[in-house]
C-alpha cells in the first residue's frame, strides 16, 4: 500500500513507476513509451513538483530519474504526507513479549 500525501496526483504515480522500471527518462519519453495517458506539459509540470519534493533528480535537459525516496514510496516505505519512513514493526510488537522481541524488567 502506498502512502501518498494529499500533494500527489495519479499521474505522478506512473511517472513514479515509469522511472522505477526504466533508468531515466523525459516526459516526451514517458508520454510515448509510458502507460501514461496524460499530456506531456502536464507530465512536465509534475516532474518539476516530484523533483521539488526529492521524489526524483532533474537531470537537466528535460531528463529525471527516481531517487531513493521515490522508490521508498512505490513500496509503501514512506509516507509523503508527513515524510515519515513506515516501520514494518510497531511499537506494540516490541512490548508484547513477540519472539525476537523478549520484554524484560530491569
Amino acid at each position: 500500500m502506498r502512502y501518498a500525501g494529499n500533494w500527489m496526483t495519479a499521474v505522478d504515480d506512473r511517472i513514479l513507476e515509469y522511472l522505477s522500471e526504466h533508468e531515466s527518462g523525459s516526459p516526451t519519453k514517458m508520454k510515448r513509451e509510458g502507460p501514461i495517458r496524460y499530456s506531456r506539459q502536464q507530465v512536465h509540470r509534475r516532474c518539476k513538483i516530484l523533483a521539488e519534493k526529492g521524489l526524483i533528480n532533474d537531470l537537466g535537459n528535460g531528463v529525471y530519474m527516481i531517487t531513493e525516496d521515490g522508490e521508498a514510496y512505490l513500496e509503501g516505505r514512506l509516507d509523503t504526507e508527513d515524510w515519515q519512513y513506515i516501520d514494518e514493526e510497531t511499537d506494540d510488537d516490541a512490548r508484547d513479549g513477540s519472539p525476537g522481541n523478549i520484554a524484560t524488567d530491569s
